[in-house]
């Protein structure tokens, strides 16, 4: 059966899809411009509550003006669907390019923070809280600047939202659910910065509860940070929000200060300039993303839709800067290709770049008990959300971008690599043939349950991400339990679910599941085996009991 598409919009590509919905690139006929449309998947459609978050998400985005946001263009409902049409943006997600380059320099993170905190500051002034600034929502253009995408579970600043965010970057009252403030968003914001600049996050844990407490009661960890910038993190992580920034906008001032004076007057441009060149080389590495299915239209009615003055559906002109980006990614694509180098290595020139969706996550892989196919980039670690959002992360040409449902959501962004066979000896002067040494085993890196939400009375789904240090086979299993006590599984409730997983390092999928049990918790755990093996859980109350 042929998915309803938006009319006026001839679909190009799918840059992502899960059990939410799916992202696709398309082009506006009338104008030519290039849109992505993010569609509500078909089961949640039917559910009123999903549709209404959804649509708030589209008004959220349409009452913001920004340049460091992702603009909304429409959003359209009709009897067979409901889409948003955002602003395409070209780049990559700040958790592809973490994920692919590893730990930024300096200026490129203070860069990179500056551009996504304007970004907030816009959002902070009209009174709105964006709640899962994360690696995944941040992406990085060609010119070195950066947008902030995703407002899945944004909320007006002062509401009782409940507790939702992406666990490694919620802030100390976050996770109590007490009312959402700009000085949660800058406490997100800074345990990005500090995974820009360290590669790893502030805070890990054996499981939730272990997680929380530490962003709870945990010293900030600057010693590990150059010492310029330990003052900006000491003041952006602190565990009451009287101690940050009140808001993005008085932590941008507090960035610039302190950035002029550790890196000097030109920080920017340096930082800028080393972004660029890391995105022009990663747009031209990443693979291609699926050619959009055949798609049938029927009558829509446009609920909401932006003005149309300056920056909406006009025709696109290159700049000046995206040419000479263009050119240098030309460039350093060609010299990787001559070179024959691990980054080079199977690149042709006619590549499809990556391409963002403008609400980020990671595409959700179908419920299935076959083989998981590596996810694309982007985000992984989906680190998602608590409470279901509609929300899509990244999308490329390789899907890094996922969709959560709208109501309360991480990219995760496969190596790329193809292994080559590797050839066997030539035979020796005694006749011998001398075997190739083996290739050490594979062992995961990082596990991590991105997302774990309630979706029906006795239903919920959990998003996934397995990062691993080689391409070789990794087994997980997803084992889920139900109980009545806060921090312990219970028992187990049904079958397990394994999988085996090879071909990348980095895998994100989405699993559902139907409770027997009657308690009040359900958990789900995640484990591996490999050379070095992981493991992650996550629990939630359930909308069927109230403890108070």
């Amino acid at each position: 059966m042929h998915a309803w598409a938006v009319p006026g919009y001839a679909e190009a590509l799918e840059l992502g899809s899960g059990a939410s919905g799916r992202v696709v690139r398309a082009v506006h006929e009338p104008t030519g411009v290039s849109v992505a449309v993010k569609y509500l998947s078909e089961s949640l459609r039917t559910r009123p509550g999903f549709v209404h978050g959804f649509r708030a998400e589209a008004e959220l985005l349409g009452s913001l003006s920004s340049p460091h946001v992702a603009g909304l263009y429409e959003y359209v409902e009709a009897t067979n669907g409901a889409a948003i049409v955002m602003e395409l943006v070209e780049g990559v997600s700040l958790r592809t390019l973490l994920a692919r380059r590893g730990p930024l320099t300096p200026e490129a993170a203070l860069v990179v923070l500056k551009g996504s905190l304007l970004g907030l500051a816009d959002a902070h002034r009209v009174g709105v809280v964006h709640r899962d600034y994360k690696p995944e929502n941040v992406l990085v253009e060609p010119d070195g600047g950066s947008k902030l995408v995703d407002f899945g579970i944004a909320v007006d600043a002062g509401v009782r939202a409940g507790v939702a965010g992406t666990p490694s970057y919620m802030a100390p009252e976050q996770w109590t659910g007490a009312p959402a403030s700009p000085a949660g968003d800058v406490y997100a914001a800074t345990a990005t910065f500090f995974e820009c600049l360290t590669g790893r996050r502030p805070y890990t844990g054996d499981n939730m509860a272990e997680l929380a407490l530490r962003h709870v009661e945990s010293p900030v960890p600057v010693e590990e940070l150059p010492e310029a910038v330990r003052p900006l993190v000491g003041r952006g992580l602190a565990k009451s929000p009287s101690e940050r920034p009140s808001d993005a906008a008085a932590f941008v001032e507090d960035l610039e200060r302190i950035a002029v004076g550790a890196y000097g007057p030109d920080w920017e441009e340096r930082g800028r300039g080393r972004l660029a060149a890391l995105v022009a080389l990663l747009l031209f590495l990443l693979p291609s993303a699926k050619q959009a299915p055949h798609a049938g239209t029927d009558t829509a009615r446009t609920v909401l839709r932006q003005g149309t003055g300056p920056g909406r559906l006009r025709p696109w002109r290159p700049t000046w800067p995206g040419v000479l980006v263009s050119a240098l990614a030309v460039l350093v694509a060609l010299l990787a290709q001559g070179l024959g180098g691990k980054d080079g290595a199977g690149v042709a020139t006619g590549q499809a770049a990556e391409v963002l969706a403008t609400t980020s996550a990671t595409p959700d892989a179908p419920y299935t008990s076959d083989p998981v196919t590596p996810a694309p980039p982007s985000g992984t670690p989906p680190s998602g959300s608590v409470t279901p959002s509609g929300s899509t992360n990244e999308a490329s040409t390789t899907p890094s971008a996922s969709v959560t449902p709208p109501t309360g959501p991480v990219p995760t962004t496969p190596d790329g690599d193809t292994p080559s066979a590797e050839p066997s000896a030539p035979p020796s002067s005694g006749g011998t043939t001398t075997s190739p040494s083996p290739p050490p085993r594979t062992g995961v890196k990082d596990v991590a349950v991105a997302e774990f939400r309630q979706t029906g009375t006795s239903t919920a789904t959990a998003s996934i991400t397995v990062t691993t240090d080689g391409t070789g086979p990794v087994s997980v299993t997803v084992g889920w339990f139900s109980g009545d006590a806060s921090g312990q599984p219970g028992s187990a409730d049904g079958a397990a679910d394994v999988r085996r997983l090879s071909g990348s390092t980095q895998y994100a999928f989405t699993v559902e599941h139907s409770f027997a049990g009657t308690g009040c918790y359900w958990t789900v755990q995640v484990t591996t085996t490999a050379a070095a093996g992981g493991e992650a859980s996550r629990q939630l109350l359930t909308r069927r009991c109230d403890i108070r």
